[in-house]
């Protein structure tokens, strides 16, 4: 069963086999750890691609939560403070975790156990705290943070 689509403030990627969107508010760096995860993931010989920057259209279809780009921004994402640029972009995904991007202090130091993210069908993902900044690879924090059935822990 497919659930209409809701328009959602994130930005989605694939890496590996595992779906990621990447919440928070505007001017949090949504944007810009997505695209450096792509491109450490790609670094490595993983599959990496952004679905969607901005806008994410997210259902549900047989109790997955899935994420689709509008056509009217496909293959576009914006850099903060740059320009828009064109980017390669996979139509659709399933998502397995939410991606909260936090910078430099760290606050709180910890972050919650077992935080949620809440989707509009009133589903929740797991959700993670990515530090990032100037002298952090967040991909190989990504990779040591997330549970080890994320499917990209090899190579």
């Amino acid at each position: 069963m497919t659930n209409p689509a809701v328009n959602v403030h994130a930005t989605a990627a694939v890496i590996g086999t595992s779906g990621f969107l990447f919440v928070g508010p505007s001017g949090s760096g949504k944007t810009m750890l997505a695209l450096s995860c792509i491109a450490a993931a790609r670094h490595c010989g993983l599959f990496a691609a952004l679905v969607s920057d901005d806008q994410v259209l997210m259902s549900r279809h047989n109790g997955r939560a899935i994420a689709r780009r509008p056509a009217s921004i496909a293959g576009l994402a914006e850099i903060r403070g740059s320009r828009i640029i064109a980017v390669e972009t996979i139509p659709a995904a399933v998502i397995d975790f939410a991606i909260l991007p936090v910078k430099s202090p760290f606050e709180p130091r910890l972050a919650p156990e077992n935080e949620q993210f809440s989707l509009p069908s009133g589903d929740f993902l797991p959700l993670y705290r990515l530090p990032f900044g100037e002298g952090l690879n967040s991909f190989e924090i990504l990779r040591l943070i997330l549970p080890q059935n994320a499917n990209f822990q090899g190579q």
